[in-house]
């Protein structure tokens, strides 16, 4: 299956990104897939494509796009524990520039784009995301509770948080299902029981569940943490979510 390499308009210029979506014609239910830190490269290619095997449009857009077009950092081919002090030292400063008002505004246009393109059926779409993409997932479902029907968030950056906009102050907006795959040291209990009980204010149907015996990071094939049980269990959580909350035609 080829990837379409995409340009996206935004208020702050134009994002790079790339779709994957079934051969052979026809429409699908969006996905707007939201990268970890480390940003675009193979393994989220390869992720994305195996989410359109199942039959779904899927959009992934590089979430540094004003620094410069994916690949933004040089990254080794597998990413080890020696590796991340270094990259972290390279991807910290953009992540910070990355903020609350920069996240909604990209939001919306990936949306509009999203839902404009004529492999896409009408209807609801859904928000996924891993580590700091899990946070854009969530940002996007409860800021267009009218257009995400389901968002997955797979080893989360911080849900829960001081801050006045933390993520799960904003939770009771959702209509949309929700899964969280945490790994153990992704959520503190207290923060578990207080996003859960924001997702409860909600009234939607939801699972947090902590993925045992794995690292945050474990969907990525190209890293230390990788765990391929739990990589094929957040597929066994994913597909159904989507399944449920998106039609296909």
């Amino acid at each position: 299956m080829p990837l379409t390499p995409l340009r996206i308009p935004t208020p702050d210029g134009v994002a790079d990104g790339f779709a994957a979506f079934p051969e052979g014609g026809g429409r699908h239910p969006g996905v707007l897939m939201y990268p970890d830190a480390f940003g675009v490269r193979p393994v989220l290619r390869t992720m994305a494509q195996e989410l359109a095997d199942h039959g779904y449009y899927v959009l992934v857009p590089n979430l540094y796009y004003r620094t410069r077009p994916a690949p933004v950092f040089e990254l080794p081919e597998h990413i080890d524990e020696e590796s991340r002090p270094a990259l972290f030292g390279q991807i910290m400063p953009l992540m910070q520039e990355h903020t609350t008002e920069r996240v909604l505004r990209d939001a919306a246009a990936y949306l509009q784009f999203l839902t404009a393109q004529p492999e896409v059926a009408p209807g609801p779409v859904a928000t996924i995301g891993y580590c700091l993409g899990a946070v854009l997932a969530m940002r996007t479902a409860t800021a267009h509770p009218d257009q995400v029907a389901a968002v997955a968030g797979f080893h989360p950056a911080a849900l829960v948080t001081d801050a006045p906009d933390s993520p799960h102050r904003l939770v009771p907006e959702l209509t949309a299902r929700v899964h969280i795959g945490l790994a153990e040291g992704d959520m503190t209990p207290e923060a578990r029981e207080e996003f859960n009980r924001a997702l409860d204010a909600a009234g939607v149907p939801y699972t947090t569940e902590v993925y045992p015996g794995v690292a945050h990071g474990f969907t990525m094939s190209d890293t230390a943490v990788f765990d391929a049980a739990a990589f094929q269990r957040h597929w066994d959580r994913l597909l159904p979510l989507l399944d449920a909350a998106l039609s296909k035609s």
